[in-house]
């Protein structure tokens, strides 16, 4: 079943409006292949204990979630982003996005097989 709420709609439903459905199948591929640098760098940002990659990297991904309407997985990123609690804390949230990721994209693939 579709998970609504991890996906904005509004702005699938303009893509799809304005691209063919490849286009925006090949744009989820890009940001899947994508996604997984940006959790790696997150990773090592955690491991290295740097707040300034750790912000730098949440940023970016960030971006990427939102450009694909991936909603709820851009909302904790834009939390994440500005989180500075100890690197335990940051580990627990690494592997609440690496959940969500995965939730979002399945949610994003759905969409599209329904469209």
């Amino acid at each position: 079943m579709l998970d609504v709420n991890q996906l904005d709609e509004e702005l699938l439903n303009g893509y799809l409006e304005q691209l063919d459905k490849s286009i925006i199948a090949k744009m989820l591929d890009l940001y899947i292949q994508q996604s997984r640098i940006y959790l790696e760098e997150i990773s090592a940002a955690v491991e290295a204990d740097s707040q300034e990659q750790w912000q730098d990297r949440c940023h970016k991904m960030k971006g990427a979630a939102g450009s694909i309407g991936l909603k709820q997985l851009h909302a904790k990123l834009v939390m994440a982003e500005k989180f500075s609690e100890a690197q335990s804390q940051k580990r627990q949230l690494l592997t609440d996005i690496l959940a969500l990721n995965e939730t979002a994209t399945a949610a994003f693939k759905a969409w599209l097989e329904q469209v």
